[in-house]
């Protein structure tokens, strides 16, 4: 009796201490904080980042930008690699009396000098006009480069020297007794572009300054645009003043005329310029001028209307002739970069997909094949450089899978490659100037951003550098899921795809599913790396009771050149038809509610959202399209004809997958959103589908933010922005929270 008592007391002291092991993880779950838009917008989660790293020649020190709150200045500081330890700062705004602070900073190729930007004023995406002050390291002198706000200021070889853009003309600034001479004299605004690009170049081809020096500092070569027959747009922007102004600017439109562009050569000693002539290749665009290490000889890529073929030209300045050294050719098109490298034999790397894969080549100075460096059924993403001591090339690979990054060094001639990053996610690298040493930066899904010392020969780690392990603790609080790495086999193709679930996620209850995407050509959204404010945004659905998908369908990136160039002269229709498919075999899943699929995207994202809900009428049920192309007969030249030619010549592949051309099918909810001031994708495309969606009688949200541009923020913007699109969520997908309170009550 004695003894059963003894259990009893035992059982129930067990059950005791069960339940308030339970109750305390119910507690700390209970305690556990959920994201706010507030949190997302209010800059919470913040990373810590090296700012605007620059390596010395001497390979053993490298530079950062670093700004002090308390003090409010900005210091540009040297850092030893191997110690870590600071070794002096170069300059420091407190000792700069009328600079508050330093955005950015270039050295001259002495390290002498350095190009200080302050007071910079956004044009487009990548252009700013800026003042700039040349700072004397040795004699702590500062110069201003220019009392009016320029463009693109950038040293000669030997730093003496500054080339600039203002109004349209090129000017170049010596610097020791601060004469000012003007090279051209014909620039005018809407009309005649020197040395600068036009909107569409700068959009389409990423690069902003048309000029570049040669070795010697000698000669400039530059490009100059001709936008006379280019059709105009203008923007409204009302501002708060009683009337409105307008933004007038150059933007062909598919199919419409673009700028003529020319090649010119200045001579700094005779003050003469002369036009290159290009006639003999494709020359429609310039897309990429660079000056080989022979300062005569300026190498030149061109490149058709269709941009499938592609010239490497070499010019030579001394006698102004020139001759086609590489040739490439794509049924589809040949992408431009910046990975042409020029050795000290002026033999050069170039990547190209001709093996159906991004791969590196090595090709001597008269464009004769020496080897292919790189090779397999993967993608290099990025091409660091060339050891000319070790022979050894550096790049950025999917080697390990598509999702992930990882960084490798291999021989010239292809052979003894060597790993040098060890963890799986996203890896890049900043290398020193003489290759001894990388600064690493690593991010997954659960790991934002380490910054990392290594051995360029092993890939050893050396030290730690900075990492954001205070933001990986205070998200630590937070109410967050893993993404779930998956592929799921849709038309025939294994599609790289997450799910992000709740977090008390229980398979036996049904779920609404929001669906995420871009989906344009060559991108990628499905990758094991640290996500942004989208991601933030997903974990908040997600501990409300959504399951966020995203999935990368055909045309999107990194799996090689036939899967990414599938949707060519069709863009918006395989694309489409694999987000509608995915959505319906995940609906077909226990836990997935199929009446309540959503889909969302920004730019060419709201462009595939709308034509998801149109023509998948019966699969989606709501979708929020923001800043969408409506019709590619909107969108600029550059980007549209690279994958659809024209609208003359492909009428069908722009009519049959636009937006436009589906609203009858509309059943579900839609919420339209756009920019007024949006120079990029323009206001036009949605009100053209506004007025198509009104004369076919359908009921949709839509709203839009004046004079705010593509990217729809500032000031309070982004905020009010997700809360009504959260807002619309909770509205036609449902709220999971409430509804399960009416199911309890």
């Amino acid at each position: 009796m004695a003894y059963q008592n003894f259990n009893s007391l035992k059982r129930l002291f067990s059950v005791k201490v069960l339940l308030l092991f339970i109750a305390t993880i119910s507690t700390s779950v209970a305690q556990q904080k959920e994201i706010t838009l507030e949190d997302i917008w209010g800059g919470t989660f913040r990373t810590e980042r090296l700012d605007v790293l620059r390596s010395l020649n001497n390979g053993k020190e490298y530079s950062v930008l670093n700004y002090d709150r308390e003090k409010k200045a900005s210091t540009v500081d040297v850092y030893d690699y191997k110690s870590g330890n600071k070794v002096r700062t170069l300059v420091n705004t407190e000792d700069l009396p009328g600079i508050d602070y330093i955005i950015s900073y270039e050295f001259s190729s002495d390290e002498s000098k350095l190009m200080l930007a302050t007071q910079l004023q956004q044009i487009y995406r990548r252009s700013s006009l800026g003042t700039y002050y040349v700072y004397d390291i040795k004699s702590k002198k500062l110069t201003l480069v220019s009392k009016d706000q320029i463009q693109e200021p950038t040293f000669n070889h030997d730093g003496s020297k500054i080339a600039y853009g203002y109004d349209n003309n090129l000017f170049v600034k010596d610097i020791s007794n601060g004469e000012v001479r003007q090279i051209t004299t014909d620039g005018k605004k809407n009309s005649i572009i020197n040395g600068i690009t036009d909107w569409v170049y700068e959009e389409e081809f990423a690069f902003v300054r048309a000029f570049d020096w040669n070795k010697d500092g000698s000669k400039i070569a530059y490009i100059r645009f001709d936008e006379t027959h280019v059709p105009e747009f203008s923007m409204d922007v009302y501002g708060g003043d009683l009337y409105q102004t307008q933004q007038v600017f150059k933007y062909p439109k598919a199919g419409e005329a673009n700028a003529l562009v020319t090649l010119h050569l200045y001579d700094l000693n005779s003050g003469n310029t002369s036009k290159v002539d290009i006639s003999k290749y494709n020359n429609y665009y310039i897309p990429r001028i660079k000056w080989t290490n022979d300062a005569a000889i300026l190498s030149v890529q061109l490149t058709n209307r269709h941009q499938n073929e592609l010239d490497l030209v070499f010019v030579n300045a001394a006698n102004s002739t020139s001759t086609l050294v590489h040739k490439e050719k794509d049924a589809a098109y040949v992408d431009v970069t910046d990975d042409l490298t020029f050795l000290n034999d002026n033999s050069f790397i170039w990547t190209s997909e001709k093996s159906g894969w991004n791969h590196i080549y090595h090709y001597d100075k008269t464009g004769k094949l020496i080897n292919q460096i790189t090779d397999g059924k993967w993608e290099v993403t990025k091409y660091y450089g060339f050891d000319q001591n070790t022979g050894r090339v550096f790049y950025q690979s999917t080697e390990n899978g598509s999702i992930n990054r990882d960084i490798y060094s291999v021989l010239r001639s292809g052979k003894n490659k060597v790993r040098l990053s060890d963890k799986t996610g996203s890896n890049s690298a900043a290398f020193s100037s003489d290759f001894t040493y990388f600064i690493k930066t690593f991010s997954d899904t659960e790991t934002p951003y380490v910054f990392t010392l290594h051995d360029a020969k092993t890939g050893r780690q050396l030290r730690e550098i900075k990492n954001n392990n205070v933001l990986k603790n205070q998200l630590g609080v937070y109410k967050t899921s893993p993404k779930e790495f998956s592929t799921i086999q849709i038309n025939g193709e294994d599609l790289n795809m997450y799910t992000i679930k709740p977090k008390d996620f229980n398979p036996n209850k049904e779920y609404p599913l929001f669906m995420y995407q871009y989906s344009g050509p060559g991108s990628q959204n499905v990758s094991n790396s640290w996500g942004g404010s989208n991601d933030y945004w997903h974990q908040m659905l997600a501990q409300q009771g959504y399951i966020v998908v995203c999935v990368d369908g055909r045309g999107t990136g990194l799996k090689g050149r036939d899967f990414k160039k599938m949707t060519q002269k069709e863009l918006g229709k395989y694309e489409v038809q694999d987000q509608i498919a995915v959505a319906q075999k995940l609906g077909e899943l226990p836990y997935i509610d199929a009446n309540r699929i959503g889909i969302w995207g920004w730019s060419y994202g709201g462009f595939m959202a709308a034509n998801c809900l149109f023509q998948g009428a019966d699969t989606f049920s709501m979708a929020i399209s923001v800043a969408p192309v409506s019709s590619w007969r909107f969108y600029d030249t550059i980007y549209t004809e690279r994958y659809m030619q024209t609208p003359q010549e492909n009428p069908s592949g722009y009519d049959e997958n636009s937006p436009i051309s589906h609203v009858d099918k509309l059943k579900g909810d839609f919420l339209l959103v756009h920019g007024s001031a949006d120079d990029n994708v323009h206001v036009q495309n949605t009100t053209r589908l506004v007025e198509a969606l009104v004369q076919a009688d359908k009921d949709f949200e839509w709203a839009i933010y004046p004079d705010k541009n593509h990217s729809i923020y500032g000031g309070n913007t982004r905020l009010h922005l997700f809360k009504k699109m959260t807002k619309f969520i909770h509205e036609t997908l449902g709220d999971p929270k409430e509804q399960l309170i009416q199911i309890k009550n």
